[in-house]
């Protein structure tokens, strides 16, 4: 098999999970460029990508560094998704998807690495060191990163439950 025919099957192959990998770090509005770019890039360095010891990691190592480097020269955020008055309410399923989407509105707001850690830790369920070897840095950093974005995810579900509590909304 020729490297355009290994190429062409492997993102066959790989497509659904690098989709769903570009919108959790991306979101949805953004995730089909940043996985059509990602197999750009894999495809011109598909020689390294295949003598790579995990093609996979590889590949995620490009998404994620493609992320941060878009992210840091378009600095922007996301607003978040209000849900009112939660406590007048049964809690129910619809008060479930809420809360979702307001996690992931969070997580979205997080700096890209820190975003790549949760998702790559919680999402793609890779140890601290498959972490540190795609973001390319010690695990060390990998769990500073991580404990950073916890607290901040806290911070904000706080936040968020306070103001919803209160009757206050999100800007």
């Amino acid at each position: 098999m020729d490297l355009d025919e290994s190429f062409t099957a492997y993102a066959g192959a790989r497509w659904p999970a690098l989709y769903r990998l570009a919108v959790l770090l991306a979101g949805e509005s953004d995730a089909d460029d940043l996985a059509q770019q990602v197999l750009f890039q894999a495809y011109r360095a598909w020689d390294r990508v295949m003598a790579a010891s995990s093609p996979d990691a590889y590949v995620r190592k490009i998404m994620v560094n493609t992320l941060i480097s878009q992210r840091s020269r378009h600095r922007r955020g996301l607003e978040l998704v209000t849900s009112g008055r939660v406590d007048d309410r049964v809690a129910s399923v619809e008060d479930d998807v809420v809360q979702h989407d307001e996690l992931w509105n969070r997580i979205f707001l997080l700096p890209p690495k820190q975003r790549a850690v949760i998702v790559l830790r919680y999402y793609e369920d890779l140890s601290e060191q498959a972490i540190a070897d795609v973001l390319g840095c010690a695990p060390g950093t990998v769990k500073s990163q991580a404990a950073a974005a916890l607290r901040t995810l806290r911070i904000g579900y706080d936040s968020a439950s306070d103001l919803s509590a209160s009757g206050g909304t999100h800007a």
